[in-house]
C-alpha cells in the first residue's frame, strides 16, 4: 500500500492568511465613507475571520483574532451612534462632523494597529506546516 505524502500549508499561505483580515479592515476604514464597501466587507469579513480562526496555525488565529476584536469592536461602536445619531448630531454640529468624527475614532482604532499587525506578520518567521492525515 502506498502511503500519500502529507498535506503541507506553506509559509507565505500562512502569511496571507495572517494578513488578509487586517488588510481588509483597513481598507473598508480607509473607505468608511463609501458605507457600501464597509458593509460589504463586513459581509466578506464574517467569513474570511470564521476561515482563519480555526486554522492550524496559532499565529493566523492570533492574527486574526485581534484583528476581528478591533473591526467588530468599532463596527458594534459605529451601529450605537447611528441609533444615538439624534442625540449626537446637535452635540457634533451637523451630520457631516459626527461622520468626520466617526470616521477619524475608527480611523485611529483600526489603522495604525491593523498597519502594525501587518509589518509584524511580514516580518514573522513563518514555517511551513504539515497536517497530519488519519
Amino acid at each position: 500500500m502506498r502511503q500519500q505524502a502529507s498535506p503541507t500549508i506553506s509559509a507565505q499561505s500562512q502569511k496571507r492568511c495572517a494578513q488578509i483580515f487586517n488588510l481588509g479592515s483597513i481598507i473598508a476604514t480607509l473607505l468608511m465613507p463609501a458605507f457600501p464597501v464597509l458593509f460589504i466587507w463586513i459581509g466578506i469579513s464574517i467569513f474570511v475571520y470564521s476561515a482563519n480562526i480555526q486554522h492550524p496555525s496559532p499565529q493566523v488565529r492570533q492574527y486574526t483574532q485581534y484583528a476581528g476584536y478591533r473591526f467588530y469592536g468599532i463596527s458594534g461602536c459605529l451601529l450605537a451612534s447611528m441609533i444615538f445619531a439624534g442625540v449626537l448630531i446637535p452635540m457634533a454640529g451637523s451630520a457631516v462632523h459626527l461622520i468626520l468624527i466617526l470616521w477619524a475614532i475608527a480611523f485611529l482604532v483600526v489603522v495604525p494597529a491593523g498597519l502594525s499587525a501587518l509589518i509584524k506578520a511580514q516580518k514573522e518567521s513563518w514555517q511551513d506546516i504539515k497536517l497530519e492525515t488519519q
